[in-house]
């Protein structure tokens, strides 16, 4: 293997040369930035940085693994804590750039809920699934920032008819247009799917985390996706880390973690609660 490159291109870990060499191609110069997921299309290996458990996952069968030495030092290097985000003591909470605990409503105005923080809230959301840590979860990644990306774009178009996600919707719809509705109404769909899974899983403390996710694509996701985009989706929920291995990812303090987990998803369910009352009524329809 080569020792071209001193350091960790991917988290820029200056201390680890074997985990540097691990990292990268001798023909490969294309500059890497932290938290950036691997683009090699001939090494199976991804990026965990959101993991806390290391900064990067390689997979065993990476061709630059190419000794027993080599393979030993991966299982070494899986449990280095170098790569966490979040600060000493704290959690994958604190990392969101917006929570849904941030979300206005106006209880006052029919529960009308912020468009810019609605989606700053779903955009940190939706890397929740990097600390579920597979490749499988990455449709459900796309299909979310998809529908985020459907819904910013027609608050950029027509701020003042945005500034609510009701109000939105509605003038969406005066101008017989539907797709940031829709992109809402699909997306509304992928944060119940996320809640339900995570609150089955911790209602019932012996539950893995596939049986929670898959009951909840069941529930959600699922009824509404053809029989092609079935199996894309039913593979991510058995690609699902151990419960007691995802837990750990969100932080060290266990105490800490499910007070944080706790609120924030409670936050999220009633935001969902709204939605999904909302997108029901005939004014959200087309």
């Amino acid at each position: 293997m080569t020792d071209k490159f001193p350091w960790c291109l991917t988290c820029e870990d200056a201390t680890a040369t074997p985990h540097a060499r691990l990292h990268r191609s001798s023909f490969d110069t294309t500059p890497w930035t932290p938290f950036q997921p691997g683009r090699h299309l001939n090494t199976p290996y991804t990026l965990n940085s959101l993991l806390g458990s290391s900064c990067c996952s390689l997979h065993p069968a990476d061709p630059f693994l190419s000794s027993p030495t080599d393979r030993s030092f991966l299982s070494v290097h899986s449990i280095s804590n170098h790569g966490q985000r979040f600060p000493p003591g704290g959690t994958f909470f604190d990392t969101l750039k917006k929570s849904f605990t941030d979300v206005p409503v106006d209880a006052l105005t029919d529960n009308a809920i912020s468009t810019t923080e609605f989606l700053e809230a779903a955009e940190s959301l939706v890397t929740l699934f990097d600390v579920l840590g597979s490749v499988a979860f990455n449709p459900v990644k796309s299909d979310m920032t998809g529908n985020i990306k459907k819904i910013r774009d027609r608050q950029l178009a027509a701020p003042t008819l945005a500034s609510t996600l009701q109000e939105l919707v509605i003038n969406e719809l005066k101008e017989k247009k539907h797709t940031a509705t829709e992109g809402l109404l699909w997306l509304t769909r992928g944060l119940d799917f996320t809640a339900q899974a995570l609150r089955q899983n911790i209602t019932v403390p012996s539950e893995e985390l596939s049986a929670s996710f898959r009951a909840a694509y069941g529930n959600t996701l699922k009824p509404h996706h053809s029989f092609i985009i079935k199996p894309i989706f039913s593979a991510a929920m058995g690609a699902t880390p151990y419960r007691k291995d995802f837990y750990k990812k969100l932080g060290d303090d266990e105490t800490k973690v499910n007070a944080e987990l706790e609120k924030w998803l409670a936050a999220l369910e009633k935001v969902i609660g709204i939605l999904k009352e909302f997108m029901a009524r005939k004014e959200a329809k087309w």
